[in-house]
């Protein structure tokens, strides 16, 4: 069956500062989306890549494909108004008329083990939709007022949701299909809203998402000192 990959990188990165948005900053001496990229296709070749720009972007990317000597073989479309359009758009360009599955991922999350990446798509086609998901280490409070009243929730109930998220082709151009709503923070909850399940994959907590300059600093130890030492 065959694999595509959506890979959203439409972020403004402000929270990230400066001028440079997230998913260009360097990581090692390349832009984060390069790193990511070339790792998706180092872990598996015959996976059709899409990545999903914000238009304003493209040329940029191109320039930059020009001067780091970028190779990765992918299909470029272009960023909607929020995630979900930005998502709508990379789904057009997957033109096949029998069964596939699509992934989405965040362009920002470089170290998505090779084993998490096989999981979700071997879950996606047994269950429909795969997510990997991490344990919660920390403590966790529930806000039950708005004087700042707090109680404890029982942290073994809930889970860190990753990507990439995974799909049946027919099931996920289903679930576009739909109306934007707000309540729409990843395609597992679009899908849902169709009223089906997703099941979960035991995710790899390298896998962090860059969205602060302290995940940047993250990002670059692992990089140089655990990386070529193991595969995550």
């Amino acid at each position: 069956m065959k694999k595509y990959l959506i890979v959203v990188a439409g972020g403004k990165g402000t929270r990230m500062g400066g001028d440079t948005p997230k998913q260009f900053q360097l990581l090692g001496d390349k832009p984060v989306i390069m790193v990511t990229l070339e790792r998706l296709h180092a872990i598996d070749s015959t996976m059709q890549l899409v990545l999903v720009l914000p238009a304003e972007h493209i040329e940029w990317w191109k320039e930059l494909c020009r001067k780091h000597s970028f190779a990765v073989p992918l299909l470029l479309a272009q960023g909607g108004a929020t995630r979900f359009h930005s998502v709508q758009n990379g789904l057009a360009m997957v033109d096949d008329i029998e069964e596939a599955l699509v992934g989405v991922h965040d362009g920002v999350r470089p170290f998505v083990s090779s084993r998490v990446l096989d999981d979700c798509f071997r879950e996606a086609w047994i269950h429909g939709a795969a997510i990997p998901m991490i344990e919660v280490h920390d403590s966790m409070r529930h806000i039950v007022s708005v004087n700042g009243v707090t109680e404890v929730v029982p942290r073994d109930r809930y889970r860190l949701v990753q990507t990439p998220q995974v799909f049946k082709l027919s099931l996920l151009r289903r679930a576009y299909e739909q109306r934007f709503v707000e309540s729409f923070t990843d395609d597992a909850s679009v899908v849902e809203a169709l009223g089906e399940q997703v099941a979960g994959v035991e995710g790899n907590r390298e896998n962090i998402k860059l969205t602060t300059p302290f995940d940047l600093v993250i990002a670059k130890t692992l990089m140089e000192c655990w990386i070529p030492q193991q595969e995550i």
